[in-house]
């Protein structure tokens, strides 16, 4: 089991940047590989971007790509999501997840999630 709590959204303003923080417990972290996802009300739930286990290889949404940056530190247990030049679209709440896969771009391959936290981008 993997106990995964996610930080550091908020409210800020359009142009503006946070970062967010997911700390994981009870398992090796560095045998997971793990994403951010995000929901936005009436929406299904996206992968925003992906990392492997060791770091190495990430993977970014098309929609984020240029302005979200993932990395993790393994003898921290924490993956981190920088997200610099916030638009009113990137407003949902985000989640952070972990997978048995070395990687996965796929929602329905993590094995583990966060509670979530709210992100609003004003205008």
């Amino acid at each position: 089991q993997v106990h995964l709590v996610e930080s550091g959204g908020g409210l800020v303003q359009a142009g503006g940047s946070l970062r967010l923080s997911c700390a994981a417990s009870g398992r090796t972290f560095s045998d997971y590989g793990m994403g951010w996802f995000r929901q936005a009300p009436g929406k299904e739930r996206q992968i925003v971007s992906s990392i492997t286990r060791a770091g190495g290889t990430t993977y970014y949404s098309d929609s984020v790509k240029g302005r979200f940056t993932i990395s993790r530190d393994n003898a921290k247990n924490t993956v981190y999501l920088q997200m610099n030049s916030l638009n009113p679209e990137d407003t949902a709440v985000y989640f952070c997840a972990a997978t048995t896969m070395i990687f996965s771009t796929r929602t329905y391959e993590y094995n583990y999630w966060g509670q979530g936290t709210q992100v609003t981008v004003s205008s």
